[in-house]
Order: structure tokens, then C-alpha cells, then sequence
């Protein structure tokens, strides 16, 4: 169904924010770490039940060697596998989850305030089809 070598991240199809950041990541992904899959697809649906996220989850996932990380975690692992200065934001771990989720929460409450909400999600070119598992 899909690589499980890479790390995969769900992301809510709908939010600007969040196809934002899949285009940042894959442009910056040089070594071809993740792939990608709407939360609101068959795929994600599937990824996401498979791994205990609740269908009514509307917040970046990211799946990594089998493991489901949620919210400031999955974000700043994310910056790690992207490497290079990016890799620096994950000293942030150090920083409490229970801290660093209140800044994420904030941002994933109101980002359809912050960003127009689209009915669908991005359409891959065709440089980057292959990232996308659906």
C-alpha cells in the first residue's frame, strides 16, 4: 500500500496552513525522507485507524518507523529528518510537551482564521506525485 521506509505524515487536506507545510517539506526533503497522505483520504483514513488516531483528528501526524507522533512532536521531528539548520529546532525537546503543545494547539485552533480554508486538498505536480500515497 504504501513505503513504510519512510516516514509518513497525515495532514488535515483541507487547511492552508497544513498544504502549506507539505510544500515546504518537500521542497526542502533532499533526502527523500516523507511521503504524504490527506487525513481526509481512504489512505489516511486507513493509516491513521491503524496507528489509534482518531477520525476526528485534524492535526499533522507523522508516522516514523511505526511509531504515531502528534502535534509539537511530530513537528519538531519532522525539522529533524529534514536535517541541515532545520535539525536545530529539535533541541526544542527539551522544552515540556505540556508547554510546547499550548503554541501548537493555539496555531492548530485557529488556523482556518489565519489562513483561507480550501474545500480541497493540493494538487500535486508532477515533480512531486510520488510523494503523495493516495
Amino acid at each position: 500500500m504504501y513505503d513504510y521506509k519512510k516516514a509518513i505524515i497525515l495532514f488535515d487536506g483541507g487547511c492552508s496552513l497544513c498544504n502549506l507545510s507539505v510544500v515546504f517539506i518537500i521542497k526542502r526533503d533532499s533526502k527523500n525522507n516523507f511521503v504524504f497522505a490527506s487525513l481526509q483520504s481512504e489512505t489516511g483514513k486507513q493509516i491513521a485507524e491503524k496507528h489509534g488516531i482518531a477520525s476526528s483528528f485534524n492535526s499533522a501526524v507523522l508516522i516514523d518507523n511505526g511509531v504515531a507522533y502528534t502535534q509539537s512532536t511530530a513537528a519538531l521531528k519532522v525539522f529533524k529528518k529534514m536535517g541541515g539548520a532545520w535539525a536545530l529546532l529539535y533541541g526544542l525537546k527539551l522544552v515540556p510537551p505540556f508547554i510546547r503543545d499550548v503554541a501548537y494547539k493555539f496555531i492548530s485552533r485557529n488556523r482556518r482564521r489565519f489562513f483561507v480554508k480550501q474545500e480541497t486538498c493540493i494538487a500535486p505536480s508532477v515533480e512531486f506525485k510520488n510523494k503523495f500515497i493516495e
